[in-house]
């Protein structure tokens, strides 16, 4: 049985991945930012939300040990994080200024890849946060990226749909052309291998996904005398449109698929048995991940959340005091005052809030000091210092970053996809049609073109021509929906 648990609905724009280590659960969005949880009761850690990057957050990983966490974004980077206070510990800028749609770990935590939008791979050396060579293919964009459980290869999945299999060297050992039809969507590898008959020769499983629906099983078998050979296990057709993201779970024995589709699939992953569908999202499924440590799934969502699950089937379940704590975090995000503008708070509406995000200390100050929606609103740091006389520098912190969300969700409630700009995911001000007949602001389209190769932000595309079209109508759309709303 797999049973939901918990439902986080922290980020603004679509959840494009998650990942767990021992103890932590992060995601990131197209809202530009990672958010960072405690497995033990899903509460939010207080350094989260990470706000470094520039733009739409594709992929994050966490080293083996935890302590670190990668995330690689459009804006070009892979940026490091320390895991014990959520701070910048490294930025690496990508070979070419390509944006960086994967990264991954090896799993003795001494290499780290990232694959971007003009097919470069760049393979760094962890421990020295050194670039150690680069490499990749042509007219594609890489995708996908899985380090073999010995850590002396990884696989690419690119959207021409190949999976490529690389040593440290960055030598290409194998490709599998047209491994799914339209492009592939995610790879991992199993953690477990073992050796096959002759001794010299490790094998491996892999799984794919893609946009023609389908999730695949491979084994590659791999001798370092002869290469690495690939053959097709299974073909799993358990959802009826593009599946997006897969992963096995920690023993091998499952394996997890989003979709297109709106449904998570959960198979026995030996022969392929459908064990489950589930069927929670209200849009797009783009990430499922497993805990190492736990019976655990977490999905994400173009509907902006993060779905919580326990398996149970005869293996170690989450301990009741866990489920219960999860349960009761999800029951306070949906109580309250959703239904209106932080804006039109009274001030009960506010010490509900305060509640809500963990930060009850502060409700008898704020109702001693009358604060409703519109004063909450425009606090500083300089009026909680004199004003409030909140001395602790980090719920000082705390309460700055909520603010901060909140006027963000303010203003970004019910605005039309069609408003907002593709490249910054905010309301257009200028919006500009550009050769690939998508509109843009005008401001960050011209940057992309500058830095990015001249290639279509939503397609990938090389674009025909720099040239861009005010798009007066749309501009006039926005001007009416500004002023009505």
């Amino acid at each position: 049985m797999v049973s939901l648990i918990c439902t986080l609905h922290d980020h603004r724009d679509d959840v494009n991945w998650c990942v767990f280590s021992a103890s932590l659960l992060a995601t990131c969005s197209a809202d530009k930012t990672i958010r960072v949880y405690s497995t033990r009761d899903f509460s939010e850690l207080p350094f989260s939300p990470l706000s470094g990057h520039g733009y739409v957050v594709h992929c994050c990983s966490f080293s083996p040990c935890g302590q670190y966490l990668a995330s690689c974004s459009t804006d070009a980077t892979t940026v490091i994080w320390l895991m014990d206070s959520g701070e910048i510990e490294a930025v690496l800028e990508h070979p070419g200024r390509s944006p960086v749609r994967v990264c991954a770990f090896s799993p003795d935590s001494v290499h780290l890849v990232s694959g971007a939008s003009d097919g470069t791979l760049a393979l760094w050396d962890f421990t020295t946060r050194s670039l150690l060579r680069t490499g990749g293919v042509t007219d594609s964009t890489l995708v996908a990226c899985s380090f073999s459980p010995c850590g002396q290869l990884f696989v690419s999945g690119s959207t021409y749909g190949d999976l490529r299999v690389w040593n440290l060297e960055l030598r290409q050992l194998h490709a599998e052309k047209n491994a799914h039809d339209l492009g592939v969507t995610c790879c991992q590898f199993a953690p477990q291998m073992q050796k096959g008959s002759g001794g010299n020769v490790t094998e491996f499983r892999l799984a794919s996904c893609g946009q023609d629906s389908l999730l695949k099983i491979w084994s590659i078998s791999h001798m370092p005398s002869t290469g690495c050979k690939m053959q097709l296990l299974r073909t799993l057709t358990g959802q009826t449109a593009p599946v997006l993201s897969c992963c096995f779970s920690a023993d091998g024995q499952m394996l997890v698929s989003g979709s297109v589709d709106k449904s998570i699939t959960v198979y026995e992953a030996s022969q392929g048995t459908l064990l489950y569908t589930l069927s929670q999202h209200e849009r797009y499924v783009t990430a499922c991940a497993f805990s190492p440590t736990a019976p655990l799934i977490a999905t994400g969502s173009m509907d902006k959340s993060v779905n919580v699950w326990r398996v149970e089937d005869g293996c170690s379940t989450l301990g009741e005091e866990e489920a219960s704590s999860a349960g009761r975090r999800e029951g306070e995000k949906m109580a309250g005052h959703s239904r209106l503008m932080a804006s039109d708070w009274l001030e009960d509406d506010v010490s509900s809030w305060l509640r809500e995000e963990g930060l009850d200390v502060l409700v008898d100050v704020f109702k001693a000091n009358n604060i409703d929606g519109l004063e909450l609103l425009a606090l500083n740091k300089d009026i909680l210092v004199t004003d409030l006389k909140i001395e602790s520098v980090g719920l000082r912190g705390k309460l700055i970053r909520k603010i901060e969300e909140l006027k963000m969700e303010s203003m970004c409630t019910g605005v039309p996809d069609e408003y907002l700009c593709p490249i910054t995911h905010e309301l257009m001000r200028d919006p500009v049609i550009a050769a690939d007949g998508y509109s843009y602001e005008c401001e960050a389209i011209q940057s992309w073109i500058r830095t990015k190769n001249r290639s279509s932000p939503m397609t990938n595309l090389p674009l025909q021509t720099t040239l861009l079209t005010p798009n007066h109508t749309l501009k006039m759309a926005i001007s009416r929906w500004k002023t009505s709303h």
